[in-house]
């Protein structure tokens, strides 16, 4: 049956080559069976400009993602709050399209509104400061005009800034707000939402009005674990790995 295939977090870096291992494996196998394949944000554990794809680790990466999206899955890819600085470049390396967050498409006959996730967070006040900042458009003409090395050595302090406040944050903090999620549902006419970012993979269903909405939360991968959403014209379901 024709499907969809969706993930998000998987946070791929050199210190993680486990995952790496089965990112390849999804890409090479599950993959390559589906029509599409939507990447819903934080691909890379951090992804610093589209000059570093040369790099051994990216390029690697990158051909893989070719080799999909040459074989017939179409590749869709929206920004994370880890691999903003995804551009253009990165997208045609890979013969992907770079999406809006956040975007409706009709799938299967179903409307579904899909999304990062993580500016439904709005009870995190500090970090969504922080999410307004380097998704401007000045401020990432500037850092992307900094050295290779300077803006490498910049993401590996914002991951440890990062590492470092959620420590200090409960765990309703840095999920969705409900009142956030029912007012996008509503202002978007009542679709199917999925999204990533909290790392806490679920099923919700709301009752609108009149309205029955589902909102998919897609699993983050580790050494441990990973997984996708699947979804065709019957509707969806998680798949681990």
């Amino acid at each position: 049956m024709p499907h969809t295939l969706f993930i998000s977090d998987l946070h791929l870096s050199e210190d993680t080559p486990l995952i790496r291992k089965r990112f390849l494996d999804f890409l090479a196998g599950p993959a390559r069976e589906a029509e599409a394949l939507y990447i819903l944000g934080d691909l890379f554990e951090t992804w610093v400009g589209d000059d570093d794809i040369p790099s051994p680790f990216n390029r690697k990466i990158v051909e893989a993602l070719r080799e999909l999206s040459d074989a017939g899955t179409a590749l869709f890819l929206m920004h994370g709050n880890r691999d903003f600085l995804l551009g253009q470049d990165f997208a045609q390396a890979c013969g992907a399209t770079l999406l809006p967050d956040p975007t409706e498409v009709t799938l299967y006959g179903m409307r579904t509104l899909l999304s990062h996730g993580d500016q439904l967070c709005t009870d995190d006040v500090e970090y969504q400061a922080y999410r307004k900042q380097v998704r401007s458009a000045a401020w990432q003409r500037k850092v992307l005009a900094l050295p290779l090395s300077t803006r490498h050595q910049m993401a590996r302090d914002a991951t440890a800034m990062s590492d470092k406040a959620k420590q200090a944050k409960t765990m309703e903090i840095m999920d969705v707000s409900p009142q956030a999620v029912t007012d996008l549902l509503r202002k978007s006419g009542y679709p199917r939402l999925i999204h990533g970012h909290t790392h806490r993979p679920a099923r919700h269903v709301y009752r609108l009005e009149d309205h029955a909405c589902e909102r998919w939360v897609l699993p983050d991968w580790t050494a441990a674990r990973g997984g996708y959403l699947m979804c065709d014209s019957e509707g969806c379901q998680a798949v681990p790995l």
